[in-house]
């Protein structure tokens, strides 16, 4: 994401959580007026390049592949209330399956897990863990895929730029504020139908969804604060989050049906949140974070709304409707705007 040069003040991008944006170039470094970027910048400077691409490029590209997997998690909220598995066993899939792979690489680590602050750590589990998939996946199961891959990503530059104003930066302006306004504007659009005549499921449905994309964006800025590689990020936020979905599970707060669900839905959920969501993104978006910065990071957003719309047609035969048609666009251009990297001034000579 941007940060205005004449205020230091960052404006995030869109969490491309399913999120998650037209991509600022590629070649655009991190903003060394973020607290951690510059040593960031320094270090993907001196790390290897793929294929001709810069350390930017290649965290670019891991955004631009988290894209594809993180629709599937949209399209996977969505689909769920119409499989036989229940919230509480796709959550089981998500957190397991990564622990499960990563089991010798994370043992490896336990001394850094350890050593992790509690506050960062709280950001990261909580920010993307247990309470924002139940978020995600409740909304999703009262509103559509092109809610929760709009509103759970699109929203995340307004609240991660709230995060860094309630931490002493100074609001934005211009046309990255300019930029948010689109996505709030976007956000409204959608959900305008809904209010006359009032439709309480979609209404609530599209609220959870905002507090998923809040939480989402603590999750953002987290990865940020921790020192941690993408592998022990992962390890970070599954591990607890698979204690505490099994304890509510082993309790009775959650059913669970994983014993009787059919085999084709567990396969599903479990190649696209276990290994998909859980693993892959978890990896490459980890990864794009050390790389970028949390702002920039979540840029990768504004692309996913557009994704899963055009997904949700052919795969959950969903029709776009008006109001997903307005606000669609909008998110996409309000954070492609809020994300644009404002011109360095040249000095006039005297």
């Amino acid at each position: 994401m941007a940060t205005n040069t004449r205020t230091a003040t960052p404006v995030p991008a869109a969490a491309a959580a399913a999120a998650p944006p037209a991509a600022p170039a590629p070649a655009a470094g991190p903003d060394a007026s973020v607290p951690g970027e510059g040593a960031s910048r320094a270090a993907g400077a001196a790390g290897p390049r793929f294929a001709g691409l810069s350390p930017q490029g290649v965290g670019m590209a891991a955004l631009v592949l988290t894209v594809a997997i993180w629709a599937g998690f949209a399209l996977s909220a969505r689909a769920l209330s119409a499989s036989t598995l229940l919230p509480a066993d796709a959550a089981l899939l998500r957190f397991g399956v990564p622990l499960v792979v990563l089991a010798p690489a994370l043992w490896r680590r336990r001394r850094r897990l350890a050593a992790v602050r509690p506050g960062p750590a709280l950001k990261i589990v909580c920010g993307a863990g247990v309470p924002f998939f139940l978020a995600a996946m409740h909304g999703g199961s009262l509103t559509s895929a092109a809610f929760v891959g709009s509103i759970v990503p699109g929203m995340v530059p307004l609240f991660v730029s709230a995060l860094m104003v309630a931490g002493g930066r100074g609001l934005p302006r211009g046309t990255q504020a300019a930029g948010l306004g689109l996505i709030a504007v976007g956000v409204v659009a959608l959900v305008w139908r809904y209010l006359v005549p009032l439709d309480t499921e979609v209404l609530a449905g599209a609220g959870t969804l905002l507090v998923a994309s809040g939480l989402w964006a603590l999750y953002t800025v987290g990865l940020r604060e921790v020192d941690l590689d993408p592998v022990g990020s992962i390890g970070l936020l599954c591990l607890p989050s698979l204690a505490v979905i099994a304890l509510l599970v082993l309790t009775g707060v959650l059913p669970t049906g994983i014993a009787h669900a059919a085999g084709g839905d567990i396969a599903l959920f479990l190649v696209v949140q276990g290994l998909g969501v859980g693993l892959c993104a978890g990896l490459l978006y980890a990864f794009a974070i050390r790389r970028l910065g949390p702002e920039r990071s979540s840029v990768v957003g504004s692309l996913s709304p557009v994704a899963v719309v055009l997904l949700a047609v052919p795969l959950l035969d969903e029709s776009p409707t008006l109001p997903v048609l307005v606000g669609v666009p909008l998110i996409t251009a309000g954070v492609a705007l809020a994300n644009r990297r404002p011109r360095p001034e040249v000095p006039s000579r005297a």
